[in-house]
């Protein structure tokens, strides 16, 4: 087994290695639950990253938003180069997923955009994982999702090497057998094509690379990589390992019983229907049912063919459905799952089921699923948390669950690197807090450092940012109207300084890490609910713990329990962090955070979309502006730049018709 090799110029500092100590003794012992409480700034991505290393075993992260997936795969990538890291989220741009409104009697058809950079990413997923060892996986709520059975995937899997001996039609035979498609004239993943005696391949899974295999007779003579756009080689192999196109590819075998299956389940539905005098139901079922059999018959596959999962991956009525977990469990005895941002990501991981099961009852009891489709499912919550993986919670606020199924193996990260304690913090009461608010932020402006503004509704957001534009002061508001692309410019607008001051309403889930930010203002903190508990006090009041100036004031009438409570673990903490500096004579600094990168179109595809005569450029000039493209749509990819990469690929699209 390859070693996990962490690379990093730091090394744990005494907090730190004292929670991967506990953390990796705990679990060597054979204790399946363990939480890191780590305040925030504390440092805990690197403890978790020390923790995969020290136990060397495959790890599956998960956490409750792909923003936070997609940082998290970027410092893993980081500290693990050597090794397979991976990224694991949903590979829909867009999805709306079919549902049924009985008393409108409107149907809504299934409609979604899938990425084919993240679908890739999911294969090679998967491809590695059934390969290699030291895999890590940063995956979204999508890991609990339904998948194809891995065994029969593996099963489906194409081993080659020179000298091998196989005609080129059964090869063939056996790459459409594996969800592929010959496409002579425009080469992509998951394509094929013929060219006498070589077969060119682009793995589903693979990046900007190709395979070809060169036949003597009915004999493999050569495998090697190439750039298909240059069609230059790129590195010779002797051996090479094909996995199928998707999780759903299964052999012919099982996709007849599966077929089978579907049938004789439609034939008793339709009794069902026929005998309750549902005939527009029966109909209905009939129709579409049909229609997906002959897609299967004729192509493997059909629209919607996870409906189909309980018979495609063998799986029993009512049982476990096969996910990701199960591609870790049949290879590894041990694996490790970390899930991040515990408090937050359990209760989502809790009601997916709930919400899912209601729409496909609707579906399934007015005539437009087969009874089997409710199997196509999340994860049960019970059947997630008993997964044979040992699992670490990681958070600044724990819930009590997790400390209950921990029994006792806390470990607590309360110092951090930076010797920056918990924010000071300040009551004020709320009349007058929109003026009082406004005399400490110019004092903060005037330092040159930012203020995050946290409120209760849209309107209020953007009332209190009209008003305070009115003074004079530069400011802006966030909340769940402004679109992603936008979101990300206004968190670096904030950071450059285009403006001081940023107001928004449960500005937490935009996972914000922003060491400019000195004062956090809380308006009407005593409002109790969901943005005004102990748990959400306490995550707002930490975005100011990562600069040396941080202080959050809190505007209120009473001081509730949860205000109480999220106060006196902040003053605790920052107690023991001033003290234990005063005693190791470290002086605090503030955190440092490179800028983001803009998600807005650069150069080439500005410049290509304000051109008007596209059609007057020649085929050959056309062609390297198109590779030009590509190269940047990669990058971005690679980059986890979704929304620039989908617009440089519509971009290659419009070039692609003329």
């Amino acid at each position: 087994m390859k070693n996990f090799e962490l690379i990093s110029k730091f090394s744990p500092s005494k907090d730190q290695q004292n929670a991967i100590d506990g953390i990796v003794d705990s679990i060597l012992k054979g204790n399946k639950y363990q939480t890191l409480l780590g305040v925030t700034g504390s440092g805990k991505t690197f403890t978790m990253a020390n923790v995969i290393k020290n136990l060397n075993i495959p790890t599956l992260i998960m956490t409750h938003n792909k923003s936070l997936a997609a940082q998290l795969y970027s410092e893993f990538k980081g500290f693990f180069p050597n090794n397979k890291v991976e990224y694991f989220i949903s590979y829909y741009d867009y999805y709306q997923p079919e549902a049924y409104i009985p008393r409108q009697d409107l149907f809504i058809e299934k409609d979604s955009s899938i990425n084919d950079e993240l679908e890739r990413l999911r294969l090679s997923t998967t491809a590695n994982l059934l390969s290699f060892d030291d895999v890590i996986t940063v995956a979204s709520v999508s890991a609990n999702y339904g998948l194809g059975n891995p065994a029969e995937y593996q099963g489906m899997v194409m081993f080659l090497e020179n000298g091998y001996k196989i005609s080129q039609k059964n090869m063939l035979i056996k790459l459409i057998e594996m969800g592929y498609t010959r496409n002579d004239n425009f080469f992509d993943r998951g394509n094929f094509r013929v060219n006498g005696d070589v077969i060119d391949i682009y793995p589903a899974y693979f990046n900007d690379e190709a395979v070809r295999i060169e036949f003597f007779g009915d004999e493999i003579d050569e495998i090697y990589h190439f750039d298909f756009l240059e069609n230059k080689r790129t590195k010779t192999i002797n051996k090479f390992i094909l996995y199928p196109a998707s999780q759903f590819i299964v052999g012919e075998n099982r996709l007849k019983e599966a077929i089978k299956g579907i049938e004789i389940e439609l034939d008793e539905r339709l009794k069902f229907f026929s005998d309750a005098g549902k005939l527009v139901e029966a109909q209905r079922l009939k129709q579409r049912v049909e229609f997906d059999l002959e897609m299967l018959r004729a192509t493997g596959s059909t629209k919607g063919v996870e409906n189909y999962s309980r018979y495609i991956t063998g799986m029993k009525p009512g049982g476990t459905p096969y996910s990701m977990f199960d591609y870790y469990e049949i290879k590894n005895k041990d694996y490790l799952v970390i899930v991040d941002e515990s408090h937050v990501s359990l209760p989502q991981f809790r009601g997916m089921y709930a919400g899912d099961r209601s729409r496909k009852e609707t579906l399934v009891e007015y005539g437009f699923r087969l009874p089997s489709a409710l199997d196509n499912r999340p994860l049960k919550f019970d059947e997630f948390i008993n997964k044979k993986g040992k699992f670490l919670f990681v958070s600044a606020t724990p819930n009590e669950y997790e400390i209950e199924l921990s029994k006792g193996k806390v470990f607590h990260q309360i110092l951090r690197p930076t010797g920056l304690l918990d924010p000071e913090i300040i009551l004020k009461d709320s009349d007058n807090q929109v003026e009082i608010l406004h005399d400490m932020a110019k004092e903060v402006i005037a330092r040159n450092e930012r203020v995050l503004v946290t409120v209760l509704t849209k309107k209020m957001a953007e009332e209190l940012t009209k008003y305070y534009l009115e003074l004079g002061i530069k400011v802006k508001y966030m909340h769940s109207d402004i679109d992603a692309v936008e979101r990300n410019e206004l968190i670096r607008g904030l950071r450059q300084g285009s403006f001081d001051i940023l107001i928004g309403i449960n500005l937490l889930r935009e996972g914000l890490d922003l060491p400019e930010v000195s004062l956090i203002a809380i308006m009407d903190a005593d409002k109790e609910g969901f943005l005004r508990s102990r748990t959400s006090l306490i995550q707002t009041m930490g975005r100011a713990a990562r600069n040396v100036n941080g202080k959050v004031v809190m505007f209120h009438k009473k001081i509730t329990n949860s205000m109480q409570e999220a106060i006196d673990i902040t003053q605790k903490r920052r107690k023991y962090q001033d003290e234990y500096n005063k005693a190791n004579g470290i002086v605090p600094h503030s955190a440092s955070r490179n800028l983001e990168d803009s998600l807005k179109l650069e150069d080439a595809a500005e410049i290509l979309r304000a051109s008007k005569n596209l059609e007057k450029i020649p085929a050959t000039e056309r062609a390297k502006i198109i590779k030009e493209l590509r190269k940047q749509m990669l990058e971005a990819a690679s980059n986890l730049e979704f929304e620039k990469a989908a617009s440089l690929r519509d971009e290659i699209a419009k070039i692609k018709e003329i």
